[in-house]
């Protein structure tokens, strides 16, 4: 047989598209309406593979409107074309695809018992990130299944990456990851600690505080690096959602100190949201950015998080999330050199009801 040849799925594959999920699948068949509806929707795709022979199998992928997330809907192969590479070809056309619309991941729900399936996919490296109980009309349970999309054309900006080791150090390891490349430092667990106690806010809603932007630009500062500070808003910064009066004092004390301590250093501050054009700028000319994210578009979590952008591929911010779901079966791999489209990042990189923003732009300092 010759390789496969996918290609997009038209109105006049309707037939081939309804034989193949009836020989496919004995229940939760997609019905012709929905394959119907699927050709004609601007928020899916559906592609075919075909052989020597008539379409032998399809895949159909859903993209997420408002996030930078694919499903993989469904892929179905005639039970007598199976063997023959189809649904491989087909799963890797649809990550292709789903990448070139601005997805950064694709995710999938799979049947239990449906074990070939389950070879394949995690043949192609895609990681469990849940189960859901009687999910099909049989009753059996659902496996979800998740990969990052990278494509075919990787940056590398000689910007090493370091997972955090604590739920509250992510700004002090992107701090860390930035002075590794740019001033010759070796991350370490015992640096990444010291790193976070220079740039804390001491307390945040519960537990430890995380690093502030101020401190960590003055603690970049004293590491020898040359920083620059974005904010959206002047004044104290966190304090939304903390109930004690105490600790919101301290928080305010602390963070009135970085401020001081910038100011005395000579570093610059711009009080007014981050660009894209900002980011791509600072990375264009050789430096890192320090970004504020929600934790919640990253990992579920309603916490600020840090991310560490170093690279710009034309359509993506490239960066280093210093956060490793070891629960959801990540990999450094899965957090390093993260491709995320313009308009994504940007929904991403604010947090609270405010919407505050916040980076700290790091460059070599000049001789």
């Amino acid at each position: 047989m010759t390789h496969p040849v996918i290609r997009p799925a038209t109105p006049n594959d309707l037939d081939a598209l309804v034989r193949i999920e009836e020989a496919a699948f004995t229940g939760d068949r997609i019905s012709r309406r929905s394959f119907r509806n699927l050709l004609a929707s601007r928020s899916a795709i559906v592609i075919l593979a075909e052989g020597d022979e008539a379409p032998g199998a399809y895949a159909a992928v859903l993209l997420r409107e408002g996030t930078a997330l694919a499903r993989l809907y469904s892929l179905a192969v005639l039970p007598e074309r199976g063997g023959r590479g189809l649904g491989r070809a087909l799963l890797r056309e649809a990550e292709r695809q789903a990448f070139e619309r601005d997805r950064i991941a694709l995710r999938l729900e799979v049947r239990e018992d449906n074990h070939t399936a389950i070879r394949l996919y995690r043949s192609e490296h895609y990681r469990p990130i849940g189960r859901i109980d009687a999910y099909y009309e049989d009753g059996a349970a659902a496996l979800r299944f998740e990969r990052t999309l990278r494509g075919e054309h990787r940056v590398d900006t000689g910007v090493p990456y370091y997972a955090q080791t604590t739920d509250f150090t992510c700004g002090s390891c992107c701090l860390m990851m930035a002075l590794a490349r740019d001033a010759a430092v070796e991350p370490s667990p015992r640096l990444e600690i010291r790193l976070w106690r220079e740039a804390t806010t001491i307390f945040m809603m519960s537990g430890p505080g995380g690093c502030e932007p101020y401190g960590l630009a003055v603690a970049a500062h004293e590491a020898g690096l040359a920083a620059e500070i974005h904010v959206s808003t002047a004044g104290d910064l966190f304090l939304e959602g903390v109930r004690s009066a105490e600790k919101r004092h301290v928080m305010a004390l602390a963070q009135e100190d970085f401020r001081l301590r910038a100011e005395s250093y000579g570093i610059p501050v711009a009080i007014r949201p981050v660009s894209i054009d900002d980011l791509r700028e600072c990375v264009a000319t050789g430096g890192t950015a320090i970004v504020l994210v929600s934790g919640y578009q990253m990992f579920g979590q309603k916490v600020p998080h840090w991310v560490l952008v170093h690279g710009d591929d034309g359509r993506h911010l490239v960066l280093h999330d210093p956060w490793v779901a070891d629960e959801r079966g990540e990999s450094a791999s899965d957090a390093a050199n993260l491709p995320v489209p313009y308009d994504a990042f940007a929904r991403m990189a604010r947090f609270g009801k405010v919407g505050l923003k916040a980076a700290v732009f790091l460059h070599k300092r000049s001789a």
